[in-house]
């Protein structure tokens, strides 16, 4: 059974970014004890033409259009007829966000999604993608195509792949037959977390695995800006001003698309745009997974740097402001203990702007930011750097930032011999910076 878009082709003006999406009826495999489901697959982010009308053709031994399709497989309830519509949405939603900011997802990737999949009242309420187990990738005419199935997960279950890493969390998610088992297919009906499932999950493998592994999650996009409180505010002249939280100064047309071309380049990889809503009413946020090497490099692939521009200067500050949202200062820990301490770097990017702000450790390669100058601009990109030791005492001081139910904002936190001051702020702060 196939559902069709109303209009073709996106990129020429269509409200919908996918050709169609098929759905079949997927009778498992009672052997490995798969329960029967449906089976959803898109057309369209793949070129699907070779005509260089919606993709650029590039080739048969590179990837097809983005190189990859989605898969999603939702499990059938009893007395289901045919297959609901909703998943054919959320593909929509997730293909717009591909189309129009150009970024492709991979195997371990996970999307902050807020809101349950199907618009109930479920716990499943964000995604991590994975390899679908029955579709290889094929050689088309026009190039390779993989296929990424979309499994979805309880926010407990998100955190933990944050944390620690997506593919981890989905290893355990095949082992739990109620939560997805071998093939990881979604029940929208699942009521527990593979924690409350089996409580050993979390301290004897994610526990483990973070102390072990660290966590892959390099960068999020998120509400979040950055003031250097090294000069006063009323020197508007300085491209300190850039910062969300003063009055910036007007930049010409060249200066601003020089520094977006500079963010683009650098942050592509780790941090993306928020996802666009599927509707008004939902706001949804996409972090992504990456897998670092051991020597974290911020000039390496898996994590590029911004690359300076001859005409940003590189500036040090002396005292610094940073400023999250609750979930996105939630987070700070997890860049403390799963990323610092392991050697690497985290980044938030801003949802509403090009601010950026990328905490590092001493063994980061390619960092402006060094021990003798631990923050430092590049533009609107802030780079702070932490010693283990200051790591450790902060870990302490943000203790409180795990247990989100006793927290009231809005939330202050200095370091004054540090010259550092971090404010949790609520949302409306960030939806009007310049009140």
């Amino acid at each position: 059974m196939n559902i069709r878009s109303l209009y073709r082709d996106f990129p020429l003006g269509g409200p919908d970014p996918l050709d169609y999406v098929s759905m079949y009826r997927n009778l498992g495999n009672p052997a490995l004890n798969v329960p029967e489901h449906w089976h959803y697959v898109s057309f369209g982010l793949s070129d699907l033409y070779g005509d260089n009308r919606v993709h650029e053709f590039t080739g048969t031994d590179g990837p097809s259009g983005f190189g990859f399709e989605l898969t999603f497989r939702l499990k059938r309830e009893t007395g289901e007829s045919a297959p609901p519509t909703w998943p054919a949405e959320l593909m929509q939603g997730l293909a717009r966000y591909v189309f129009q900011s150009e970024n492709t997802f991979c195997s371990g990737d996970h999307v902050s999604w807020h809101s349950p999949l199907d618009n109930s009242e479920s716990r499943i309420q964000h995604m991590l993608l994975t390899e679908d187990p029955q579709m290889q990738p094929v050689q088309t005419p026009f190039g390779v195509v993989t296929f990424l199935q979309i499994v979805g997960v309880c926010t407990e279950e998100l955190h933990a792949a944050q944390q620690w890493n997506g593919q981890g969390i989905l290893e355990l998610l095949r082992t739990v037959p109620v939560a997805g088992g071998p093939w990881l297919i979604t029940d929208m009906r699942r009521g527990e977390t593979i924690f409350e499932i089996d409580p050993h999950l979390q301290q004897e493998r994610v526990d483990k695995g973070i102390e072990t592994d660290g966590s892959n999650l390099s960068g999020v996009s998120a509400k979040c800006a950055w003031d250097d409180l090294s000069r006063p505010p009323e020197d508007d002249e300085d491209s300190r001003s850039i910062c969300i939280g003063t009055q910036p100064r007007q930049l010409s047309g060249k200066d601003t698309e020089q520094i977006r071309e500079t963010l683009r380049r650098g942050l592509e990889i780790n941090s993306k745009p928020v996802l666009p809503p599927i509707n008004a009413q939902r706001q949804n946020g996409l972090t992504h997974d990456r897998a670092p090497s051991r020597k974290d490099s911020l000039e390496s692939e898996s994590s590029a740097a911004i690359i300076p521009h001859e005409l940003i200067r590189t500036r040090q500050l002396e005292s610094v402001h940073l400023k999250f949202n609750q979930e996105s200062g939630a987070l700070i820990p997890l860049c403390l203990r799963g990323r610092l301490l392991h050697g690497r770097h985290f980044t938030y990017k801003s949802i509403t702007g090009d601010t950026a702000i990328t905490f590092v450790s001493t063994g980061v390669e390619g960092a402006f930011a060094t021990e003798e100058h631990p923050y430092a601009a590049h533009g609107p990109w802030l780079q702070i750097l932490l010693t283990e030791e200051f790591v450790e005492r902060m870990l302490e001081d943000l203790e409180d930032l795990n247990s989100p139910e006793e927290f009231k904002l809005p939330k202050e936190y200095s370091w004054p011999e540090k010259k550092l001051k971090v404010s949790i702020l609520p949302d409306a702060v960030f939806d009007n910076p310049l009140h």
